[in-house]
């Protein structure tokens, strides 16, 4: 990895993890993710990020009964023509299995593979009182790189947060 030290996957035998199989998982992925999220997504903003980026899309999953207790969805693109940039679209787990690193291995395993297809950074927006999600992020090398006023429909402010890989 270019430089980039993540910090080793913890060894959590009590969570599975895979990439993004096929649409059989889509209302898995929707059903984690809408629980804790302001912003209301549909269907076709799931599918945009997921069918187009299906690699960059990892799921965590209860040993005992196979459901989804966690989530990461991301795209790569170009930014301003000249860098490659990794985007974090939405991220989220299950409350009950908070505080066991399966958001972190979720984004960990997403940064290793927009490492792998040349991504350049990596950033993501989190509602400036979400501590935990900054706290998570900033841990992983994030910094905060600008404040995006009002920028939720609830009219919460945004951190934008960027990690660079290269």
């Amino acid at each position: 990895m270019s430089g980039l030290v993540l910090p080793p996957p913890e060894n959590k035998q009590d969570v599975k993890y895979a990439p993004y199989k096929d649409e059989t998982e889509m209302r898995d992925i929707m059903d984690v993710v809408q629980v804790d999220f302001s912003e209301p997504y549909n269907i076709y903003t799931y599918r945009y990020f997921i069918h187009n980026w299906p690699q960059l899309c990892f799921l965590a999953r209860d040993p005992q009964d196979n459901t989804v207790i966690g989530a990461i969805v991301c795209k790569l693109d170009r930014h301003k023509n000249i860098i490659r940039r990794g985007y974090i679209a939405m991220l989220a787990v299950d409350k009950r299995y908070r505080k066991r690193g399966i958001g972190k291995e979720l984004v960990r395993r997403a940064i290793e593979a927009m490492d792998a297809e040349g991504c350049d950074e990596v950033v993501l927006e989190t509602e400036i009182t979400n501590l935990g999600a900054i706290r998570l992020y900033e841990r992983l090398g994030f910094v905060r790189d600008e404040r995006l006023f009002q920028y939720y429909l609830n009219g919460v402010d945004a951190f934008r947060l960027k990690l660079w890989l290269r």
